[in-house]
């Protein structure tokens, strides 16, 4: 998964003693809250705490969304910000810290029920619960929304988990329907508007996190339209969309048929969300910092410049946040391109980057740490390990470049392209960094630069477009879709989640030895022995020199001084969209 992200003058002596009293107090529900304008005041605590509605909350992004449609779309962001139209039927908690790693019923009633050990789940909807048209949301449309998922050749960008776990029985798609009855996909049941089953193939104790997709937001099947969906999805959410200009801008304002009743999980403070998009990262940076914008939707952090001015002027730096993320910027290297499948040219990549160009490009150390190897600190289980002389090295290790070039045939060097988001300058700076460092070992970098919306989808995440442009090396990041050793391994290094019509994001890595531990790991029910396995597949990737690690993740996150109710998500390691508002 992937994405990224006040003080009030007192003017009685009074109010700022009640101010004072609440400054590190709580909010009456357990989570602590500060309304002292300080660094990472929004970190483990909520930050001006408000339940104020109105105003218009200004949100731009530095790219396009990869899709507006639940089941089309992966980045952290998104996901961030789908709950703000949609309901999936369980979600994490809407609160700062290790709480918000925590599911918690949506539409549904509970967290699912197990049975079958643990290969049928259970959910029961809550009632009134509705669509922007006043429509009831039943259980069939919760199974439509799913469905609809599965089908990759329509919907490439999403997660392939109801994919890999659904008993499918050769069901693919909702478009498709072979059943004469048209009853759909039989390994979800309906057998009543409140009720929806799920049936597996395989044992999984924690369906729940497939239950928090956005895949599982209801969808009315008389209103779907298929790719078109997404220029307007039909809300769920406390708001929906009023305008939708693709690649261009989009507004979200009040929806009247959500009963906050229904929901205690969403408080609805802004009246109207106004999202720009493909607007300059360093022009998102500016107006940041004027005040004219609130947030950068992307939540990765601002940009190095910026950051070094942030950091060193106390006024802005009070505004700031920073935390280390279970996120990994790196770089796969392409065994389907030559001379990388041969592995020792794969490994003089690794010895001759420049680890610490790499850092730098994300501001130096306030960007994140160095990393080794794949799994950040953050996943249980992760251990630290270095095969590529990283710590002794940092710089590149040339010597041990070449010699991994000899060995591969290549004494001279080679030519090979590399691909990075065009609207990401963090990115550029690490193309660019690589190829600088590289060059020193003979290796020659051609950089291409491909839109943010489409990357996974129609480029680096293409497997056909990637070898024939010859895409050796892909600049990318990756964060846990939840916080454990498969909710971050999954979707990268199973080579069963590869498909031919794109939008991957295991970008290479195609190795069966790694693909039967992760079904080890699903079959270990000892949570110890379990996370023991997550730091093996880690060892497989670097052993065989598949991922370039570049930084473990850390981002400086701006909160403008009119935000309220602002504090970073430990689930989606930025701040929560569907909480903050803009109203003192």
């Amino acid at each position: 998964m992937r994405r990224s992200r006040p003080a009030v003058a007192l003017v009685a002596a009074g109010a700022a003693l009640a101010l004072a009293l609440q400054a590190c107090g709580g909010d009456g529900s357990g989570t602590t809250s500060t309304t002292t304008a300080e660094f990472d005041a929004a970190v483990g605590k909520v930050f001006n705490p408000s339940d104020a509605k109105g105003g218009t909350l200004s949100m731009a992004n530095s790219g396009d969304w990869d899709s507006l449609d639940p089941a089309d779309t992966y980045y952290a962001y998104s996901w961030d910000f789908v709950r703000l139209y949609g309901r999936s039927l369980v979600m994490f908690a809407p609160k700062p810290g290790a709480e918000g790693t925590k599911l918690v019923p949506d539409l549904a009633e509970a967290l699912g029920v197990p049975s079958d050990n643990a290969k049928t789940w259970t959910y029961k909807l809550k009632q009134g619960i509705k669509f922007e048209d006043g429509t009831p949301v039943t259980s069939k449309d919760v199974k439509y929304g799913v469905e609809r998922s599965l089908d990759k050749d329509t919907f490439p960008n999403g997660p392939t988990y109801f994919n890999d776990f659904l008993d499918l029985q050769g069901y693919t798609s909702p478009y498709k329907d072979p059943s004469p009855d048209k009853l759909g996909l039989k390994a979800i049941e309906t057998p009543d508007d409140q009720t929806i089953v799920f049936k597996l193939k395989v044992p999984f104790a924690g369906f729940d996190y497939l239950a928090m997709l956005p895949a599982t937001i209801p969808v009315p099947q008389a209103k779907d339209t298929g790719t078109k969906y997404k220029e307007h999805v039909i809300s769920t959410g406390p708001y929906k969309f009023s305008v939708n200009n693709l690649g261009k801008n989009f507004t979200l304002v009040r929806n009247d048929q959500w009963d906050p009743a229904t929901d205690p999980n969403r408080k609805a403070l802004p009246d109207q969300i106004d999202v720009a998009l493909n607007v300059n990262a360093d022009d998102i940076d500016n107006r940041l910092l004027a005040g004219d914008l609130d947030v950068d939707v992307a939540g990765t952090g601002v940009q190095p410049a910026t950051q070094s001015k942030i950091l060193s002027d106390q006024n802005l730096r009070k505004n700031s946040d920073s935390a280390l993320v279970a996120r990994l910027w790196y770089a796969a290297i392409n065994p389907d391109v030559a001379p990388l499948n041969n592995i020792n040219c794969r490994k003089a990549v690794e010895y001759g980057t420049d680890h610490e160009g790499y850092q730098r490009a994300y501001g130096g150390p306030p960007g994140g740490d160095i990393a080794t190897n794949v799994l950040p600190p953050l996943i249980p289980g992760a251990q630290k390990f270095d095969l590529y002389n990283v710590e002794a090295k940092p710089n590149g290790d040339v010597d041990a470049a070449k010699q991994a070039l000899a060995a591969c045939g290549q004494p001279n060097g080679f030519a090979t392209n590399l691909s990075y988001r065009a609207e990401r300058p963090k990115e550029k700076a690490v193309a660019e960094s690589m190829q600088q460092s590289l060059a020193k070992v003979g290796i020659k970098l051609t950089l291409k630069p491909y839109p943010q919306g489409d990357y996974f989808k129609l480029y680096a995440g293409k497997p056909d477009y990637a070898k024939a442009n010859k895409l050796g090396l892909m600049i990318s990041g990756w964060a846990a879709d939840w916080p454990d050793g498969f909710g971050f391994l999954a979707q990268i290094a199973d080579s069963r989640v590869i498909r031919a019509a794109g939008g991957n994001t295991n970008l290479g890595i195609k190795i069966p030895a790694i693909d039967q531990m992760i079904d080890q790991a699903l079959a270990t029910t000892d949570l110890a022995a379990r996370e023991q396995i997550w730091p093996q597949i880690d060892k497989k990737i670097m052993e065989e020199a598949l991922i370039l690690p570049g930084v473990w993740a850390r981002g400086l996150l701006y909160r403008p001084p009119a935000l309220t109710n602002v504090y970073v998500s430990d689930a989606f390691q930025m701040y929560d969209y569907a909480s903050m508002g803009v109203k003192q």
